[in-house]
């Protein structure tokens, strides 16, 4: 699909982003793992989260879906089954990861797949710890879904200090702990997303230095998964970015998920100049949440430090187009991880920049941008290399020309955000 997108010169409109990918593939997994009926209101209907549902199905769950909310009854540690079939994770990665901890802890026989894409990324950064705790896992070229997972001997429960942060990687070895008699132990360093331990009230120790130390085994309870799934921030981090980019222009986001460990794009734009505020702040289950409100703003370059990339690793993509438009030279580096995502992020960022003829060098570990509020160009034809978050921010980008740009393969957007381009429409005056 080939998606036209006309300039603009102001957006304006109430959008509610779609719901929160990470949340819902937590809901479905973890209500897996619940004996009892979770009711899971705003439950993605996105890609990635729609096979973790299926999944969790194959897994023994009974899952009912409805208008507005699905019901899932879990199947305990106990009950998991071996699915006939393999397990099919799609395109998605928090489902083979987290997943694979499941079925390691819970001892099952079960071969786990994707498709083209999930299966061209490494998993040897969670079969190495999953083998330690006694599974045995079968990869291709010893790296590479499909996976062969089971256990023939007893869990060894263990001490794992993250090699880097990785909410997926912390996830998978948390899960499979959830089946050891004593504890297995997650020490985090550097921060990554918290969901898992918000959700399933894990023990967290906070020790000097930011320091983490996460617990989980046989002996905590799984709760209930039954909320209102928030929206996606890493969803309003593109309207975030138009807003301010785009003159004459106020954009309310609603339902926002405000979780300081995926929210760090909201500081950044703060402390390039930008005009956002929240309202109406509260709790959604464990998770906190507001309506956010951008306005358009006059941007400075920022440099964006490893220590922070962790926090907005997704939305490295539009970050690199409010940098293009920001006064000054921006700098994101230590960003490495981009290279190892649906595609190799960093050359997909380069490829978008060019495109338009902003001006930027691409490192090894991230991109230089030379920023120009008063930039602008005629129009472009942008690849999306089949990645969601490159399509969309193509998308913002597009918004600045002088005419009407292309974003070709767009219907990828839907992987995170099937409403993206109705939306898009919307905020035309």
């Amino acid at each position: 699909m080939i998606q036209k997108v006309k300039p603009s010169d102001s957006l304006q409109g109430t959008l509610s982003p779609p719901p929160d990918k990470s949340i819902s593939q937590r809901a479905a997994i973890f209500s897996l793992l619940h004996e009892g009926t979770s009711v899971i209101k705003n439950y993605s209907s996105a890609q990635d989260p729609q096979s973790s549902l299926e999944c969790v199905e194959s897994l023994g769950a009974e899952v009912i879906r409805g208008k507005d909310s699905i019901s899932i009854k879990g199947t305990g540690r106990s009950g998991i089954k071996a699915p006939e079939d393999d397990l099919d994770c799609g395109n998605s990665g928090t489902a083979m990861r987290l997943l694979a901890g499941v079925i390691a802890g819970s001892g099952k026989q079960v071969r786990m797949c994707g498709d083209a894409s999930l299966t061209s990324r490494t998993m040897t950064r969670i079969i190495e710890p999953l083998e330690k705790m006694g599974a045995y896992i079968l990869a291709r070229n010893s790296a590479y879904a499909p996976l062969m997972i089971t256990r023939e001997e007893k869990l060894k429960p263990m001490d794992f200090e993250l090699p880097i942060p990785s909410a997926q990687l912390k996830s998978c070895i948390l899960l499979a702990g959830l089946f050891g008699e004593t504890p297995t132990r997650v020490i985090e360093t550097i921060p990554s997303r918290d969901h898992t331990e918000r959700l399933l009230q894990l023990k967290v120790e906070e020790e000097k230095k930011g320091k983490k130390i996460i617990s989980a085994s046989l002996n905590d309870e799984i709760p209930n998964q039954s909320y209102t799934v928030p929206g996606d921030f890493s969803a309003a981090a593109f309207w975030l970015v138009a807003g301010c980019i785009i003159p004459n222009s106020e954009i309310k986001l609603e339902a926002t998920g405000l979780n300081p460990t995926r929210n760090a794009l909201l500081g950044i734009l703060q402390e390039m100049g930008a005009n956002i505020t929240i309202e109406n702040e509260r709790m959604e289950g464990a998770e906190p949440v507001g309506d956010v409100v951008v306005r358009s703003s006059d941007l400075r370059a920022i440099n964006i430090p490893k220590s922070i990339i962790p926090n907005c690793i997704d939305e490295l993509p539009i970050l690199a187009v409010a940098m293009s438009f920001a006064e000054g030279i921006s700098v994101i580096s230590g960003a490495e991880e981009l290279r190892h995502k649906e595609t190799d992020r960093i050359m997909a960022i380069s490829e978008m920049l060019k495109a338009a003829g902003v001006s930027f060098e691409e490192k090894e570990d991230g991109v230089e941008i030379h920023g120009n509020p008063e930039f602008s160009f005629d129009s472009a034809t942008f690849k999306s290399f089949h990645d969601h978050r490159i399509a969309m921010a193509s998308a913002v980008l597009s918004l600045k020309g002088k005419s009407e740009s292309e974003i070709l393969d767009a219907e990828c957007a839907a992987v995170s955000y099937p409403g993206f381009w109705e939306d898009l429409l919307a905020l035309y005056p």
